[in-house]
């Protein structure tokens, strides 16, 4: 009975076959929104991570032989963390417009103090851009945007092979998309923003009109209510707003794999 005998290039290959694409996947998972949180531990990220990649394996085009100890492989390595990265950061981008939006809504209404510390990144935010942010993670979540996320990483194994090292125009991509940014949070914002200015213009002609009135203890409470009721009127129509914006998201991302 003689034992299994495996060479080095055969295992070398097992290995780049399956480690490459990991390191791709688990870098995504690490930096995307949702999943890539402080809300999901580590270790179930990289359950994630091993999971999708089994999945995928049988269908990804042939790996390059690598050689684990050799420094074209950690190059690899590196060029598939990197990759998985822009793509997990590019939907970042996304989700903090909604943050932006509803921190410049809390200090057009006053509600700039009312800060609650964010579980997801572990920093300070306003109530506001929290409940944003929950409602777009259930709207991307619903609309099955992760499934795109994965569909996209998965044909980016085709569009991006391993040692292509076609990332240059990548950074690009995200630089010129900073602008877009700051851009949608003010589109998402513009309508709260306009009423609550005619509320504060309002506010300033009582008080020449009326000067011995105190216009602080009447204008903040009543800016804050009302900075409320337009928040919760704008939010009927939060669905059109977030589908372009989601759109674009997810195209960029797809733009940045080079997919179809």
């Amino acid at each position: 009975m003689s034992l299994l005998a495996l060479t080095d290039a055969q295992i070398s290959t097992w290995v780049a076959s399956f480690m490459l694409p990991l390191f791709r996947v688990a870098a995504l998972l690490m930096t995307m929104p949702i999943i890539g949180t402080t809300l999901v531990s580590k270790r179930i990220r990289l359950y994630f991570a091993l999971a999708i990649t089994v999945v995928i394996t049988p269908s990804l085009p042939p790996m390059p032989t690598v050689n684990a100890l050799d420094l074209s492989g950690l190059l690899l390595i590196a060029e598939q963390i990197l990759i998985g990265g822009l793509l997990g950061f590019s939907l970042q981008l996304f989700f903090q417009a909604f943050v932006i939006a509803g921190q410049i809504i809390s200090i057009q209404m006053g509600m700039g103090f009312a800060s609650m510390v964010d579980p997801t990144n572990g920093v300070s935010a306003a109530v506001i851009g929290q409940f944003l942010t929950m409602l777009v993670t259930l709207l991307f979540l619903g609309m099955n945007g992760h499934l795109v996320v994965f569909e996209v990483v998965t044909e980016s194994f085709t569009t991006l092979p391993v040692g292509s090292a076609m990332l240059v125009n990548h950074f690009w991509d995200i630089a010129n998309k900073l602008g877009w940014v700051l851009g949608a949070a003010m589109l998402l914002v513009l309508p709260a923003i306009t009423a609550l200015l005619v509320v504060n213009i309002a506010f300033g002609i009582m008080t020449r009109a009326a000067p011995q009135l105190n216009i602080f203890s009447i204008g903040f409470p009543l800016t804050l209510v009302l900075g409320l009721v337009i928040f919760w009127i704008s939010l009927g129509d939060i669905l059109n707003q977030y589908q372009p914006l989601a759109t674009e998201a997810l195209q960029l991302l797809r733009d940045m794999a080079q997919a179809r």
